[in-house]
Parts: C-alpha cells; sequence; structure tokens
C-alpha cells in the first residue's frame, strides 16, 4: 500500500452529505411589506439537514399560492379518479397497473372541439385546463415573491420556458394542428409510448436540429450543474459555501475553484458567470424543445426527408421499395 499515494484511498474531505448540521433560531427571512405576512411555523428535518438546511418554514402562499393549489388538487383527483375507474375502482388493481393507466386526450373525431362529452375526452379536457391554471398561477406567484423582495425575476422566467414546453405539447399544437388527439395523454408509460409514436409518424426526431439543440443544452446543463455543484462541495473547507461573502471578500476558496476550472476546463468561471451559464443552458433545453415540437407536423412533416433535402442526413441507395413518406399527401 505505501507504493500507493494515500489521497487515492483515503479520502480526507469528501462532504456530499452535511458533516455538521447546525441548530438554531429559525431564520424568518427578511421584513415584508407591512401589508404582506407570512406563516410563523417552522420546524427542523434531520434528513433534510443532511443535504442541505435543515429548516422547513416559514412560508408563504397568498391568494395566488392557494389557488394555485386547490387548482391542481383539482387535476391531480380528475386524472386519478379517471385511472381508477378504468380498472372497475379496483385499489389493487390500480396500484398495480397505475404506470399504464392513462387519461386520454379526446379522439380525432372531436377535432378541436371546446367542449367534448367526458366520456370521450371531457375529463382530459377539465384536468388539463386545471393544471394549467395552476402552473400558470405558480407563475404569477414566483413572479410577484421575487418582486416583493426586491430580487431579479430569473426564476420566474426560466420556469415561463417550462411552461411553453407543456403549453405546446397540449394546447398550441394541437390547436395549430385541428385536433386534441395531437395532445399528451395524462399517464407515465401511455406519455412514453406517445413519444416514440409521434417520432415515428414524422420521420424520426432525431433529424429535428430544435430536438438535437434540446438534448444538447439538457447534457449541457447536467453537466454544468453537477460540475458547479462538485466544485463548491470541493472547496467547502474553505467556506465556498458562503458564494456571496466569497464574492465581495474574495478567500481561497474562489482563489482554488477559479483555478481549478481554468486548469480543467480552459476558461475562468466566477461565482456569477457559472450561474449564468448553468441558467442559460437549462432555460434553452425547453425553448428550443417546444420550437422544435411545434414545427413537427405544422411546418414539417418527415424529418428525416427534410434532412435529406438540407443534406443533414445521408440518402441510401434505391432498396426498389417505395417509400410511401415520399408519394405525397395522396399517397400517388
Amino acid at each position: 500500500m505505501d507504493l500507493i499515494p494515500a489521497w487515492l484511498y483515503q479520502p480526507r474531505y469528501q462532504n456530499i452529505f452535511t458533516q455538521v448540521e447546525l441548530r438554531h433560531p429559525p431564520e424568518m427571512g427578511v421584513p415584508l411589506p407591512a401589508n404582506e405576512e407570512r406563516g410563523k411555523g417552522t420546524f427542523f428535518s434531520n434528513l433534510a439537514g443532511k443535504l442541505g438546511q435543515a429548516q422547513i418554514g416559514p412560508f408563504y402562499l397568498g391568494a395566488t399560492g392557494l389557488a394555485s393549489i386547490f387548482f391542481f388538487f383539482l387535476a391531480f383527483e380528475i386524472v386519478g379518479l379517471n385511472m381508477l375507474a378504468s380498472v372497475n375502482w379496483n385499489p389493487v388493481q390500480f396500484v398495480r397497473l397505475l404506470p399504464w393507466l392513462s387519461l386520454e386526450p379526446p379522439g380525432p373525431q372531436w377535432g378541436f372541439k371546446l367542449f367534448v362529452p367526458l366520456a370521450q375526452g371531457g375529463w382530459w379536457q377539465i384536468a388539463g385546463f386545471c393544471m394549467t391554471t395552476s402552473v400558470i398561477l405558480w407563475w404569477v406567484r414566483t413572479y410577484r415573491r421575487a418582486r416583493a423582495l426586491g430580487m431579479g425575476t430569473h426564476v420566474a422566467w426560466a420556469f415561463a420556458s417550462a411552461i411553453w414546453l407543456m403549453l405546446v405539447l397540449g394546447f398550441i399544437r394541437p390547436m395549430l394542428m385541428g385536433s386534441w388527439a395531437e395532445a399528451v395523454p395524462f399517464g407515465i408509460f401511455p406519455h412514453l409510448d406517445w413519444t416514440a409514436a409521434f417520432s415515428i409518424r414524422y420521420g424520426n426526431l432525431f433529424y429535428n436540429p430544435f430536438h438535437c439543440l434540446s438534448i444538447a443544452f439538457l447534457y449541457g446543463s447536467t453537466l454544468l450543474f453537477a460540475m458547479h455543484g462538485a466544485t463548491i462541495l470541493a472547496v467547502g473547507r474553505y467556506g465556498g459555501e458562503r458564494e456571496l461573502e466569497q464574492i465581495t471578500d474574495r478567500g481561497t476558496a474562489s482563489e482554488r475553484a477559479a483555478l481549478f476550472w481554468r486548469w480543467t476546463m480552459g476558461f475562468n468561471a466566477t461565482m456569477e458567470s457559472i450561474h449564468r451559464w448553468a441558467w442559460w443552458f437549462a432555460v434553452l433545453t425547453t425553448l428550443t424543445g417546444g420550437i422544435g415540437i411545434l414545427l413537427t407536423g405544422t411546418v414539417v412533416d418527415n424529418w428525416y426527408l427534410w434532412a435529406q433535402m438540407h443534406h443533414y442526413a445521408p440518402s441510401y441507395p434505391s432498396s426498389g421499395v417505395v417509400d410511401p413518406a415520399g408519394l405525397g399527401s395522396l399517397g400517388k
């Protein structure tokens, strides 16, 4: 063992979990305006303390927060009860088959009709309306809380990027296609099945350039977040997690972290710039993904043929078999 450096088999400081959990009087946050109040209830969680801050609360919901929770509960109950009804109200079968159960949108025969009979997709419309209302109300709450605290509204606009993708999948694209049947069902495996069928139907989404961008930003954002989190944990022994103090009072943590990034990545990342990189990568994941979905079927019918036309995908030699996708909309 003497031939192997000790740091290879004796990690001295690997603070993946919180080593020391501090207990102190509850931190109630900055004062709010005179006409607003937040809840007074707080408690400490040992499990939460292992991963981060142990204090839970105080909570502030307000009118938009309560309304958002109410509409989310309605959507959750509608989807859950419809799934339970589909297995004849059998709780055992409900639990066993839950990953395969779904609440389907209206069929193509209904087009984009506003009110569809409940059993024919109306429940899906109501659940979708409640869920969308809940999410938008939560966005309003996020925006207003940031403004009340004198913060920037970066979180709200990041959240809006995710809402954009959700609206494209469930409302905007079905509206442009003229059919609710183009929307995504509620369910785990049915959602995945819809994604696979959607890709096959439109010539493989791998050839959709906005889908490619979305995946690149998805992988890039996971890498950036993981590397940033790892870097700060790695300089935790020098107080690296106290990022605000490190920005104004430079110390050995920031110096080492910046030097490490220059050595390994070739460029400097500051306590501010790494968050800007991560914000853009994460936001562009859903933004470009929504654009790619929106163009599918409305502008481009077959992404593989589109990629061939634009020299993005290879053209395979003729096998003598006619590809129906290349015959035009009438199949002649």
